[in-house]
């Protein structure tokens, strides 16, 4: 993994860190509240218990290959040292809209590379359509589903947590912040 990084001190104008603040406040909730809001529908199987011992194993299933693909591979593999890097990027050099949409510019959905601008619409159109689709499911398959989503964005969030506490520990971000082509981003510390 690479470490984008100056070694000349940090210098963030207030704005590039009221920006970078936003943009990591901003990501935490949108991964937050569908935590929040799904964790009931994902326990009251355990509640109820009435779940038939293949409906258990799918159960387990989905919790372990979401923590697996959506939680490692996905969160704490790609997305989370992403962000940090934007965010990070986005303290240095700040504008005014990046600034505003900070949320947005973290996740990738604008001033990115062609092939991340082209990734991240493409997972937040499916994803999109996911929850749509998992919403008309009846019990207890969309709580089977949605509790692999709570674990795997559980560990998403917590992932980009430690990602971003270690960052502002070491004055730089792991991961590349995908910039548009042309626009380079700090070298990597010698």
């Amino acid at each position: 993994m690479e470490v984008q990084a100056t070694t000349e001190p940090l210098k963030m104008p207030l704005l590039g860190v009221a920006a970078a603040t936003w943009g990591f406040v901003g990501v935490a909730l949108l991964l937050g509240r569908p935590i929040w809001s799904l964790s009931e529908l994902a326990f009251e199987p355990l509640v109820r218990l009435d779940l038939s011992l293949w409906q258990w194993g799918l159960y387990g299933l989905s919790v372990v290959l979401m923590a697996y693909s959506e939680g490692y591979k996905g969160f704490q593999r790609g997305f989370s040292p992403r962000v940090v890097a934007r965010a990070f990027h986005l303290a240095r050099h700040p504008t005014l809209t990046r600034a505003l949409l900070a949320p947005f510019f973290c996740i990738g959905l604008f001033h990115a590379s062609k092939k991340r601008l082209i990734v991240s619409w493409t997972l937040l159109t499916m994803i999109v359509a996911l929850v749509l689709t998992v919403r008309l499911l009846p019990y207890p398959y969309r709580n089977i589903i949605d509790a692999g989503v709570v674990v795997g964005l559980g560990w998403g969030l917590l992932a980009t947590i430690l990602m971003a506490a270690r960052a502002l520990h070491r004055g730089c971000a792991e991961g590349s912040p995908e910039l548009p082509d042309g626009e380079a981003a700090p070298p990597p510390v010698a």
